[in-house]
């Protein structure tokens, strides 16, 4: 009986609560990816949900919780971020991003490394940051980026952001390479957006990876189809265990 018991509980105990760490793929939005989750643990009724969402544009560490470390959720979402990414100069979108196209360029032709690697100084610290008008706050019940892809003008407060480092890795005009550590609640596309407009120019984010949240790191998160595997795996072994004992 201890063998059937060990096998029931090893090596996921969904209910009792799991924190599994994700490496989100692109293009999937956070939502997608906690709904693949669920839907792989059925016909078990868990919950599931995610600390800290990341842009359908972005990859990278996404922290999913399940059955009672749920209730962990706003204590990992509180811990500083990291992230690589990088920056397009001479370009500005709407959404901040390649979400959307470009709608304005810039010619950026007389900066420096120098400009670029001094401009950091700006960004770090305790910021006054106002989100993209394509992000997924809430006004009245509905997200931001739905009334922005209508058309509608949408009005956001500034929010205050802490931005601990902010470290230029390598530069190939138009692109900037960063790496930046940051409180929850920071728009890395508002940066990017800001950054651009500080040197005198547009810009936007052209790729974002989310690295580390708290003490979690992405070098230790699952792809995403291969703990689905495992899940699977589970499950049958689970199954075919039940029925043998």
């Amino acid at each position: 009986m201890t063998n059937v018991e060990e096998t029931i509980t090893s090596p996921f105990d969904f209910v009792g609560g799991e924190v599994l760490l994700v490496d989100k793929p692109l293009e999937w939005t956070s939502f997608d990816v906690v709904g693949k989750l669920r839907n792989s643990i059925k016909p078990q009724k868990v919950k599931v949900g995610h600390a800290g969402t990341l842009d359908p544009l972005a990859t990278g560490l996404l922290i999913i919780c399940t059955g009672k470390f749920t209730k962990r959720i706003d204590s990992f979402q509180a811990e500083d971020k990291e992230y690589t990414g990088i920056i397009s100069l001479g370009a500005t979108t709407p959404s901040y991003d390649l979400e959307t196209a470009v709608d304005q360029t810039f010619d950026y032709s007389h900066l420096t490394e120098a400009d670029i690697c001094d401009m950091t100084s700006q960004f770090v610290g305790e910021l006054e940051q106002f989100p993209p008008a394509h992000s997924a706050i809430k006004i009245n019940g509905e997200r931001v980026y739905e009334k922005a892809r209508r058309g509608e003008e949408v009005e956001l407060k500034a929010r205050r952001i802490m931005v601990k480092s902010f470290v230029i890795e390598k530069i190939e005009m138009p692109e900037v390479h960063f790496r930046i550590n940051c409180s929850k609640g920071t728009y890395i596309r508002s940066i990017a957006h800001d950054f651009g407009k500080a040197l005198g120019i547009g810009a936007h984010l052209r790729q974002l990876r989310r690295t580390k949240s708290g003490d979690f790191h992405v070098d230790d998160a699952w792809d995403l189809q291969d703990l689905i595997k495992k899940i699977k795996l589970h499950k049958t072994t689970l199954s075919t265990t039940v029925d043998n004992s």
